[in-house]
């Protein structure tokens, strides 16, 4: 298990952040919490999940181990834009849904993790956190004897293994799909056949 990460910013801070950000700070993990409105927005949020939690620009959240971004994608691009991406991890759980009516966004004939790959240069996508519901993400990832599935791709072996270990400690159970480009088209939404399904694997 991978005990090493210390802190995961956080960028985008609505159902799906907020639902991660308990898992972690549960888990013992720092994390730095930021959206496109600035660290006052957050700093009542930032108090409900205890001293683990606090408020941060995009910015300060991107400068962390692990970088989680869970943010609209009508937003996405300029959320990432201007950021030293180099080498870090960059945990995808978007889902390329155009509102209103859950449209399917234009990807240009990839999927939305290669998309989100060519927005972070230099950056170790891991596609993973996508396929959960905020209230499902949020709760207990120990069901009926076992443990919640998180599907995890990227091209990247380490960065995978490092987002496998903290999968591990938040207490879900990975499983690899490979690639971004097999992986990350399986578990897009709308499109690939796994945002559906809610998996518990036993033992």
């Amino acid at each position: 298990m991978n005990t090493s990460v210390t802190t995961v910013g956080i960028i985008g801070a609505g159902a799906i952040g907020q639902a991660m950000a308990r898992q972690l700070t549960r888990a013992g993990i720092d994390v730095i919490l930021s959206n496109s409105r600035g660290p006052a927005s957050l700093a009542a949020l930032a108090g409900q999940l205890g001293p683990r939690a606090s408020a941060g620009t995009v910015r300060q959240a991107a400068a962390t181990d692990i970088v989680f971004v869970s943010v609209n994608w009508s937003r996405l691009e300029e959320a990432l834009h201007g950021i030293d991406w180099q080498g870090r991890i960059l945990i995808d759980a978007t889902n390329p849904v155009l509102l209103p009516g859950f449209r399917l966004a234009e990807l240009g004939g990839r999927n939305s993790s290669q998309v989100v790959a060519g927005l972070a240069p230099g950056a170790r996508v891991v596609k993973a956190f996508n396929t959960l519901l905020a209230a499902v993400l949020a709760s207990d990832p120990g069901q009926d004897g076992g443990r919640r599935v998180v599907f995890l791709s990227g091209d990247d072996q380490a960065a995978k293994s490092t987002v496998a270990g903290l999968i591990e400690r938040l207490g879900f159970a990975g499983i690899d799909l490979g690639s971004l480009a097999v992986g990350g088209t399986l578990q897009q939404f709308p499109g690939g056949p796994l945002p559906a399904a809610n998996l518990v694997k036993l033992g």
